[in-house]
């Protein structure tokens, strides 16, 4: 994808009005029944979503990768593209929220919004309507989408949750007067729901039959979707794969990585990012008790789901012993959110149980009482460590339910939020251990 008149992968978004609209079931159901057809299809995520993703690859083999427009620049946007695109026959980018819902301010590239990212690639959107409570009126709605930016291509609506063809007739028969195309309707099903809990969806690694789900969700929407529509509607990526920075350094030569249920939030670019700059990459699963590899000079603790697992991290002597001999020898240790809760002194359950974790900082948390942290965040950095040179700029999101109790360590960094506001996030630091709640998602540079 370089621009002056080439043109980069095609691709389709595919958005809703609004969350819980029925845009990820219709996206891995699309996905995996092109996949079936023999089609190469590149799955993406806009937005700082690290569920969803892992979703996308069990429906088309191939990892997916997030683009954020807020907290990302357009080279690298526009570099993750081209590279994992380039070998696909089309791509397919799941929205995050609503259309154009995004943040208030413009950050790096844009505000956050599905729009965002299809202005900037010029991939039309497929938009999902959820007529469960509608009639006539969804079809005001997709004119209303249609209409509002000029920069962003409606290719098509897809009805979903239609309870009868008597309930489709008059929406159909509206859509087609405005001149909204309809790519198909899907009927109400309760087997191709997803359970959820606090963060969305449960993981892809713990569904019970996953490729059964998602072969049935491919029926589903084979049966029910224009394929050949869909396909046909798909337009090149228009925008341009600038040189851009990594998205982080490594923060080592040999990288230990936390990976299983408890520890599995880790943004697939940023470990792509690592591993072309010449690092090695260690994984390791302490819900297994294995301790990071000795020869490791960084340890790496994504964020996860370590609350529902603290007793078991609690009692996993060669990991937590594993973690203060990496601190002991000088290693970098790094943990993000739930991997921040675990390099803490401990964590209190929903039954308000205490479990001791690592001790290598002095974060106590707390899910006894839930509290809701969200939202994109920028910090710059007030000490060399694991997230670069003190004085840098970080671009990041922060998303758990997790109540602080205590700190009692130096700051990190200082952080705003997407408005500018100064928010509560400082992370923590003791020697060479450092923890922040947020998520990075690229560095300034």
């Amino acid at each position: 994808m370089t621009g002056g008149g080439t043109s980069g992968p095609r691709g389709v978004i595919i958005s809703a009005v609004r969350s819980g609209a029925g845009k990820t079931t219709l996206s891995l159901g699309l996905m995996r029944a092109l996949t079936r057809r023999g089609v190469a299809v590149q799955p993406f995520k806009s937005g700082p979503d690290y569920i969803d993703p892992a979703f996308h690859e069990a429906a088309c083999g191939r990892p997916s990768f997030n683009l954020d427009t807020w907290a990302m620049p357009r080279g690298l946007i526009g570099g993750l593209i081209a590279r994992a695109g380039s070998s696909s026959d089309m791509c397919i980018a799941e929205g995050v929220m609503g259309l154009f819902d995004g943040v208030a301010a413009e950050g790096r590239t844009a505000r956050g919004a599905t729009a965002d990212l299809a202005a900037l690639t010029s991939w039309p959107v497929v938009l999902v309507l959820d007529v469960s409570a509608q009639s006539e009126t969804a079809a005001a709605v997709a004119l209303g989408c249609k209409l509002y930016r000029d920069d962003v291509q409606l290719a098509g609506v897809i009805l979903n949750r239609v309870a009868s063809e008597g309930h489709e007739r008059p929406i159909r028969a509206a859509l087609e007067r405005i001149g909204v195309p309809i790519l198909g309707a899907l009927r109400r099903r309760a087997s191709i729901a997803l359970p959820d809990r606090h963060l969305g969806l449960v993981q892809a690694g713990e569904h019970a039959d996953l490729d059964g789900w998602l072969d049935t969700l491919a029926d589903e929407v084979a049966a029910q979707v224009s394929l050949d529509a869909i396909v046909a509607s798909a337009a090149p990526c228009t925008l341009e794969a600038a040189p851009s920075a990594p998205p982080l350094p490594p923060p080592g030569q040999r990288i230990a990585v936390a990976k299983d249920r408890a520890f599995s939030f880790l943004y697939p670019h940023m470990l792509q990012g690592w591993r072309d700059a010449g690092a090695e990459i260690l994984c390791f699963s302490p819900l297994a008790d294995e301790a990071p590899d000795a020869s490791a000079d960084a340890v790496w603790l994504p964020g996860g789901y370590p609350e529902l697992h603290a007793g078991t991290l609690a009692a996993a002597s060669r990991f937590l012993g594993g973690l203060r001999d990496a601190a002991t020898r000088g290693a970098c240790v790094h943990g993000e959110c739930g991997g921040y809760m675990v390099l803490g002194a401990g964590i209190e359950d929903a039954d308000g149980v205490r479990h001791a974790m690592a001790g290598l900082l002095g974060l106590e948390t707390s899910f006894a009482k839930r509290k809701l942290h969200l939202g994109y965040r920028r910090a710059r950095l007030l000490a060399d460590g694991a997230l670069g040179r003190a004085g840098g700029t970080l671009w990041g999101h922060e998303f758990h339910y997790a109540s602080v109790l205590a700190v009692n360590d130096a700051p990190l960094l200082d952080a705003v939020d997407a408005r500018g506001e100064p928010c509560a996030e400082t992370g923590a630091r003791r020697g060479c251990v450092s923890g922040t709640f947020f998520h990075t998602i690229a560095v300034e540079g």
